[in-house]
């Protein structure tokens, strides 16, 4: 008994001590990332894939290393951690990315006129009303001839921003990595610690959230909450979370009917009516998100799969519409297998979402932030193959700074190399695994 307690002991010495030094090196990783962050232009494309395989590589090592010897995670250690860093990402700040300038001006907007809508940007570039930050701020916002796409709930995450230092990006940061490191707390309620450390750490996760602030984490977090007071059936709470959900962005909607699947009409209907509490104020005031979500749905496409594989023989139009049919049909399917199964269990949004971006003409690197928590729930091959993948997407014409190319041009090689790497991790995966485990949405032991 006494050498069995001892061996144990010294395993659980050992994980301990391995977990610590891919932690360290992971934070050696982000931190490099962090100070290249913060030099004048852009880091090198071929230096942040170079961090992104230091800190990404080594996790999933530690991850197979964890399974197969049967250990505990230590726990503590998953949020020390990952709090390291999206503190490194709170330091850096954004790259690659611009879209923050739009959080900060809609954060401005909202508190000093009560709608951050209505109004495009580009009507107040001779404004000498606004302040000089914003100036510098309105400056640099993309597509200031549309008003923000962004919806209510992530407003008011703006909003608070700007309550907390107004212009800085640094105050978004902060409050996102907050709303994150509550993401993980409830992931550890929905999977074991090893497979939360998958998204706790991952770089995909700490380079949208912590360095870049996009807000999808917001919706997430409320997602997740859902599903955790769900298995509680705390629905009224649900409820709630589900309409704040819904009111961050548009692909809450996804799971939120299987979600409240066992709750009675009335928490439906107090879902539906807190998305449009939302929202009146802002229509009342003269404008939503919607007029610019209809632009982005008519005319954007970046990075797309099989989108971007249909409209080489048809239309966009007609791509949209089979694309869309197809995925309603994944959708009915899948709800329909869940319902049999007794709805118990959380819902497959790593199948649900990865459809979704499949079918979608625009792959954002951060829509994977609603995929990934799933994917710790579900660990496969290829969705955390598609979070290192993905980031590929960011050799453009405008990072590559090749002006022979549109700033969001991608080169011809880029998408075959992204989804072929995703395809052969979903072999792997179907290889592995013939017989489908999880079809009715069932979920895997807690045990760390």
């Amino acid at each position: 008994m006494t050498s069995t307690l001892s061996a144990r002991r010294q395993s659980g010495t050992t994980v301990r001590r391995w977990v610590d030094i891919v932690g360290f090196w992971c934070a050696l990783g982000y931190g490099a990332l962090a100070f290249l962050a913060r030099q004048p232009g852009e880091p090198e494309l071929s230096l942040f894939f170079l961090l992104v395989a230091w800190t990404g590589l080594p996790v999933f090592g530690l991850y197979l290393y964890i399974s197969r010897s049967g250990e505990r995670f230590p726990l503590g250690r998953i949020l020390l951690w990952a709090a390291v860093f999206r503190i490194c990402g709170l330091i850096g700040g954004p790259f690659f990315e611009d879209d923050f300038y739009r959080y900060l001006w809609d954060g401005y907007r909202f508190a000093t006129t009560g709608t951050p809508y209505g109004v495009a940007p580009e009507a107040f570039f001779v404004d000498s009303g606004v302040p000089a930050v914003f100036h510098g701020v309105l400056d640099r916002i993309n597509n200031p001839e549309l008003q923000t796409i962004y919806a209510p709930t992530t407003q008011f995450v703006f909003l608070f921003g700007y309550w907390l230092y107004p212009g800085s990006v640094a105050a978004l940061q902060s409050i996102l990595i907050v709303v994150d490191l509550a993401t993980v707390a409830l992931l550890l309620r929905l999977a074991p610690a090893r497979n939360v450390m998958l998204y706790a750490w991952c770089p995909l996760v700490i380079k949208e959230i912590a360095f870049t602030a996009h807000p999808d984490g917001v919706g997430v977090c409320l997602l997740l909450a859902a599903i955790v007071l769900a298995r509680n059936q705390r629905w009224r709470s649900t409820a709630l979370c589900l309409g704040l959900a819904m009111g961050a962005k548009v692909f809450a909607l996804v799971l939120v009917p299987l979600i409240l699947l066992r709750a009675r009409i009335r928490y439906w209907v107090l879902s539906v009516a807190v998305v449009l509490a939302l929202y009146a104020p802002f229509v009342l005031s003269g404008g939503t998100d919607m007029e610019s979500l209809g632009v982005f749905a008519r005319e954007w496409e970046f990075n797309s799969a099989l989108f971007g594989l249909l409209t080489t023989a048809l239309g966009a139009f007609e791509s949209k519409l089979i694309l869309g049919l197809a995925f309603a049909a994944f959708w009915i399917f899948y709800s329909v297998r869940y319902r049999k199964s007794g709805a118990t269990g959380i819902p497959r949004g790593d199948w649900l979402y990865g459809m979704l971006l499949l079918v979608s003409p625009v792959i954002n690197p951060w829509y994977l932030l609603w995929l990934l928590p799933f994917a710790a729930i579900f660990p496969s091959t290829w969705a955390w193959t598609a979070s290192l993948a993905v980031l590929i997407s960011y050799v453009t014409g405008l990072n590559l700074n090749e002006y022979t190319m549109q700033p969001y041009q991608q080169a011809m090689w880029l998408r075959p190399l992204e989804f072929l790497l995703i395809l052969l991790a979903l072999g792997y995966d179907l290889f592995r695994y013939r017989k489908s485990p999880n079809l009715d949405g069932t979920v895997p032991s807690r045990r760390n």
